[in-house]
């Protein structure tokens, strides 16, 4: 049996607030619950993710613990926006282990994290296509920054969307080679390879 809580304050979070969970991106409170598990009161956190129609329930004992947090401020806000606008780092490793740590990075929930793998991937109309296991990484990387940039900011999707390409746009672009056997020294040799 469930019982609803009105206007609480756990763990520093409350009813109606905007967080992200680390795994989904941001979400809002809809409501704190208890409910009995194994003979245990267990109060729980309800978070609901209106884009991808989800609800997620989390204890409130374990909301810090599990990475549950505040949206961030638009200082940090313009931190990961300032990220976007470094160069690419990419480690010259092979892909399987770039693409483990990017997707770590991804589900960490850390801004200025997730904002690096939106860097690190982006691809721009002169460089060589994205392998779909990138592309996939890419986008899960740049829908958290999206959705997080509007929610601070008050802004749409495809606002937030364009001020992070604007902010992508100012990054060095790594040079294409200029003759099919010319070697690019920020290149990494191993960008499409998925074997490994």
């Amino acid at each position: 049996m469930t019982t609803p809580k009105k206007n609480v304050v756990r763990q520093g979070f409350k009813i109606g607030e905007a967080v992200v969970y680390p795994a989904h991106g941001v979400g809002r409170i809809t409501s704190i619950e208890e409910t009995e598990v194994a003979g245990f009161k267990l109060e729980l956190f309800v978070v609901a993710f209106e884009k991808d129609k989800m609800v997620l329930r989390v204890p409130t004992a374990k909301a810090v613990s599990v990475g549950l947090r505040k949206l961030a401020e638009p200082e940090q806000m313009q931190k990961a926006l300032d990220v976007l606008t470094g160069r690419a780092r990419i480690k010259r490793t092979m892909w399987s282990r770039r693409a483990q740590e990017y997707e770590a990075k991804i589900n960490s929930g850390d801004l200025i994290a997730v904002s690096e793998v939106v860097r690190d991937l982006h691809r721009a109309e002169t460089q060589p296509e994205q392998s779909y296991s990138e592309r996939q990484l890419y986008e899960a990387a740049l829908d958290r920054v999206t959705r997080e940039l509007a929610y601070v900011n008050k802004i749409t999707d495809t606002e937030a969307t364009k001020l992070i390409e604007a902010s992508l746009a100012k990054a060095p672009q790594r040079a294409k080679p200029a003759e099919a056997g010319a070697v690019d020294p920020d290149a990494d040799g191993d960008l499409q390879d998925e074997a490994a």
